[in-house]
């Protein structure tokens, strides 16, 4: 079971939580701070007509063998607000890592990390709730910049704001659109990326990512 170990109030104004973004990501470690990965957990939220629903799908790695799974409900309480998504799906995750039984090894989460305006994507805010490894792996880009990447599976360049990297741009399948990439907490860019690319197993999308994304699903 995962519970946080720092805590705030969401009922916030979106000026509160912009600043609340920044403090939180003071706090961010950008690299490896853990032990040997034996599980990694694909973390996934839909949203439908005011509810959302979060699935964790925990799988074995490298073998990705499905090993758990819970799911959580609740209403959505916090307004849209681009970048600041993880104020709607936070509560929804933390209630669904909280009735896993057991702990996996890191959090793959279908959103960003660390490639943020304010540096503080979903993967990251989690992950530093719990103070536990997390990265981010999104299929389209919200922040930074980036060159051309080759073709092949396994390319990838720098995301940059300014002169910083953010995060990567990864082509997990030959010939199809990347995924970017960026540390949630306590996790290193290149063992992300490593994670990302293991995990995505024939498919543009790494595979707990897929599982927890069907089973997110609200029909």
């Amino acid at each position: 079971m995962l519970k946080p170990v720092l805590t705030h109030r969401w009922d916030l104004s979106p000026a509160e939580a912009y600043a609340l973004q920044r403090d939180l990501a003071r706090r961010l470690i950008l690299e490896d701070a853990h032990g040997p990965w034996r599980t990694v957990a694909g973390v996934d939220v839909s949203v439908k007509r005011g509810l959302a629903r979060a699935a964790v799908v925990v799988l074995a790695y490298p073998s990705l063998e499905e090993i758990a799974r819970a799911l959580a409900e609740r209403p959505v309480e916090f307004p849209y607000v681009p970048g600041l998504l993880s104020f709607r799906e936070a509560p929804v995750v933390l209630e669904a890592l909280a009735r896993l039984e057991g702990v996996p090894d890191v959090l793959l989460f279908d959103g960003q990390g660390y490639a943020h305006p304010r540096r503080l994507g979903i993967a990251s805010h989690i992950g530093v709730l719990l103070d536990h490894p997390s990265m981010g792996c999104a299929k389209s880009r919200l922040w930074g910049s980036h060159g051309a990447l080759a073709p092949e599976r396994g390319s990838q360049v720098p995301l940059v704001d300014g002169e910083e990297v953010i995060g990567a741009v990864v082509r997990t399948r030959a010939g199809v659109k990347p995924v970017y990439v960026s540390v949630g907490h306590r996790v290193s860019l290149q063992s992300a990326v490593e994670l990302v690319l293991t995990c995505a197993a024939g498919f543009r999308l790494p595979e707990p990512i897929r599982r927890a994304h069907r089973a997110a699903g609200l029909s």
